[in-house]
Protein backbone atom coordinates (compact mmCIF):
# COMPACT_ATOMS: atom_id res chain seq x y z
CA UNK A 1 0.00 0.00 0.00
CA UNK A 2 1.14 3.37 -0.83
CA UNK A 3 0.74 6.05 1.68
CA UNK A 4 0.70 9.64 0.97
CA UNK A 5 1.91 12.41 2.97
CA UNK A 6 -1.55 12.71 4.79
CA UNK A 7 -1.62 9.03 5.71
CA UNK A 8 2.09 9.12 6.93
CA UNK A 9 0.94 12.29 9.10
CA UNK A 10 -1.93 10.00 10.24
CA UNK A 11 0.49 6.69 11.32
CA UNK A 12 2.76 8.71 12.90
CA UNK A 13 0.59 11.18 14.95
CA UNK A 14 -1.51 7.96 16.02
CA UNK A 15 2.16 6.58 16.75
CA UNK A 16 2.70 9.85 18.95
CA UNK A 17 -0.57 9.34 20.82
CA UNK A 18 -0.23 5.96 21.60
CA UNK A 19 3.14 6.20 23.58
CA UNK A 20 1.39 9.19 25.45
CA UNK A 21 -1.35 6.37 26.27
CA UNK A 22 1.44 3.90 27.32
CA UNK A 23 1.22 1.90 23.88
CA UNK A 24 4.63 1.66 22.08
CA UNK A 25 4.73 3.90 19.26
CA UNK A 26 5.57 1.57 16.95
CA UNK A 27 2.36 -0.89 17.88
CA UNK A 28 0.23 2.18 17.66
CA UNK A 29 1.48 2.72 14.44
CA UNK A 30 0.79 -0.62 13.05
CA UNK A 31 -3.05 -0.01 13.94
CA UNK A 32 -3.17 3.14 12.65
CA UNK A 33 -1.89 1.69 9.22
CA UNK A 34 -4.57 -1.26 9.44
CA UNK A 35 -7.56 1.44 9.95
CA UNK A 36 -6.28 3.48 7.24
CA UNK A 37 -5.95 -0.01 4.76
CA UNK A 38 -8.99 -0.88 3.01
CA UNK A 39 -8.16 -4.36 2.80
CA UNK A 40 -6.66 -6.74 5.45
CA UNK A 41 -2.65 -7.02 5.34
CA UNK A 42 -0.44 -9.56 5.76
CA UNK A 43 2.49 -9.04 7.90
CA UNK A 44 5.40 -8.49 5.72
CA UNK A 45 2.99 -5.86 3.61
CA UNK A 46 2.63 -3.85 7.35
CA UNK A 47 6.47 -4.69 7.35
CA UNK A 48 7.09 -2.90 4.08
CA UNK A 49 4.71 0.17 4.17
CA UNK A 50 5.71 1.05 7.68
CA UNK A 51 9.47 0.19 7.32
CA UNK A 52 9.69 -1.48 10.49
CA UNK A 53 11.33 -5.34 11.41
CA UNK A 54 9.18 -8.42 10.52
CA UNK A 55 10.17 -9.20 14.45
CA UNK A 56 8.53 -5.87 15.66
CA UNK A 57 5.29 -5.97 13.63
CA UNK A 58 4.73 -9.64 14.58
CA UNK A 59 4.93 -8.53 18.65
CA UNK A 60 2.89 -5.77 17.47
CA UNK A 61 0.21 -7.42 16.24
CA UNK A 62 0.43 -9.83 19.09
CA UNK A 63 -0.35 -7.06 21.04
CA UNK A 64 -3.12 -5.43 19.10
CA UNK A 65 -4.90 -9.11 19.15
CA UNK A 66 -4.73 -9.26 23.12
CA UNK A 67 -6.20 -6.22 23.06
CA UNK A 68 -8.61 -7.08 20.86
CA UNK A 69 -7.92 -4.18 18.23
CA UNK A 70 -6.93 -6.56 15.34
CA UNK A 71 -8.02 -9.96 13.87
CA UNK A 72 -7.05 -11.97 11.40
CA UNK A 73 -8.21 -13.75 8.33
CA UNK A 74 -7.02 -16.11 5.47
CA UNK A 75 -7.74 -15.39 1.67
CA UNK A 76 -8.16 -18.72 -0.11
CA UNK A 77 -5.32 -20.60 -1.15
CA UNK A 78 -3.16 -17.89 0.44
CA UNK A 79 -0.95 -19.08 3.56
CA UNK A 80 -0.37 -15.59 5.07
CA UNK A 81 -2.54 -14.48 7.55
CA UNK A 82 -3.72 -11.32 6.90
CA UNK A 83 -4.77 -8.80 9.81
CA UNK A 84 -7.61 -5.91 10.01
CA UNK A 85 -8.30 -2.85 12.30
CA UNK A 86 -12.09 -2.59 13.65
CA UNK A 87 -13.58 -0.62 10.71
CA UNK A 88 -16.68 0.97 13.40
CA UNK A 89 -15.19 4.51 15.31
CA UNK A 90 -17.76 3.54 17.38
CA UNK A 91 -16.96 -0.42 17.94
CA UNK A 92 -13.00 0.88 17.99
CA UNK A 93 -13.84 3.15 21.13
CA UNK A 94 -15.66 0.80 23.13
CA UNK A 95 -13.20 -2.12 22.79
CA UNK A 96 -10.78 0.54 23.98
CA UNK A 97 -12.59 2.03 26.89
CA UNK A 98 -13.21 -1.68 28.05
CA UNK A 99 -9.80 -3.31 27.60
CA UNK A 100 -8.82 -0.12 29.71
CA UNK A 101 -11.27 -0.97 32.05
CA UNK A 102 -10.34 -4.22 32.45
CA UNK A 103 -6.68 -3.89 32.63
CA UNK A 104 -6.22 -0.52 34.80
CA UNK A 105 -10.05 0.75 36.49
CA UNK A 106 -11.71 -2.33 37.68
CA UNK A 107 -8.10 -4.01 39.33
CA UNK A 108 -7.91 -0.09 41.12
CA UNK A 109 -11.14 -0.58 42.31
CA UNK A 110 -10.11 -4.25 43.62
CA UNK A 111 -7.10 -2.48 45.13
CA UNK A 112 -9.21 0.24 46.67
CA UNK A 113 -11.68 -2.22 48.23
CA UNK A 114 -9.02 -4.47 49.65
CA UNK A 115 -6.79 -1.08 50.96
CA UNK A 116 -10.04 -0.50 52.48
CA UNK A 117 -11.04 -3.53 54.08
CA UNK A 118 -6.77 -3.72 55.78
CA UNK A 119 -7.84 -0.32 56.84
CA UNK A 120 -10.33 -1.38 58.82
CA UNK A 121 -7.96 -3.65 61.11
CA UNK A 122 -4.63 -1.39 60.79
CA UNK A 123 -3.74 1.88 62.48
CA UNK A 124 -4.65 3.78 59.77
CA UNK A 125 -5.97 7.30 60.70
CA UNK A 126 -10.06 7.94 60.33
CA UNK A 127 -9.28 11.02 58.28
CA UNK A 128 -6.97 8.76 56.00
CA UNK A 129 -9.70 6.02 55.83
CA UNK A 130 -12.53 8.74 55.01
CA UNK A 131 -10.04 9.81 51.76
CA UNK A 132 -9.98 6.08 51.11
CA UNK A 133 -13.61 5.28 51.29
CA UNK A 134 -13.95 8.86 48.79
CA UNK A 135 -11.67 7.63 46.47
CA UNK A 136 -13.43 4.37 46.22
CA UNK A 137 -16.42 5.22 46.25
CA UNK A 138 -16.32 7.85 43.58
CA UNK A 139 -14.29 5.37 41.22
CA UNK A 140 -17.17 2.82 41.81
CA UNK A 141 -19.99 5.46 40.92
CA UNK A 142 -18.34 6.16 37.25
CA UNK A 143 -17.54 2.69 36.68
CA UNK A 144 -21.40 1.96 37.78
CA UNK A 145 -22.10 4.64 34.79
CA UNK A 146 -20.02 3.28 32.35
CA UNK A 147 -21.45 -0.27 33.34
CA UNK A 148 -24.89 1.10 32.70
CA UNK A 149 -24.26 3.26 29.60
CA UNK A 150 -22.74 0.61 27.78
CA UNK A 151 -25.51 -1.82 28.45
CA UNK A 152 -27.39 0.56 26.42
CA UNK A 153 -28.44 0.33 22.68
CA UNK A 154 -25.77 1.61 20.54
CA UNK A 155 -28.95 3.83 19.41
CA UNK A 156 -29.28 5.33 22.70
CA UNK A 157 -25.55 5.66 23.62
CA UNK A 158 -24.84 7.61 20.18
CA UNK A 159 -28.31 9.85 21.02
CA UNK A 160 -26.79 10.64 24.41
CA UNK A 161 -23.51 11.64 22.75
CA UNK A 162 -24.90 13.67 20.24
CA UNK A 163 -26.50 15.63 23.51
CA UNK A 164 -23.43 16.11 24.71
CA UNK A 165 -22.72 19.09 26.81
CA UNK A 166 -26.94 19.88 26.35
CA UNK A 167 -27.88 17.94 29.01
CA UNK A 168 -27.17 20.36 31.45
CA UNK A 169 -29.91 21.96 30.49
CA UNK A 170 -32.15 18.82 32.21
CA UNK A 171 -30.54 19.43 35.11
CA UNK A 172 -31.16 21.05 38.08
CA UNK A 173 -28.84 24.65 37.97
CA UNK A 174 -26.33 24.21 41.37
CA UNK A 175 -24.99 27.08 43.35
Amino acid sequence: MKLTPAMQDFILHWGEMGSKWGVNRSVAQIHALLHLAPEPMAADEICAALNLARSNVSTGLKELQGWKLVSTSRDLGDRRDKFHSIRDMFDLAQVVIEERRNREFAPTIAALEKVAEEAKTDQTPPHIKTRMAETLQTMQMFDKWYTDVARLPRGVQMAALKLGGQIVRFLPKSG
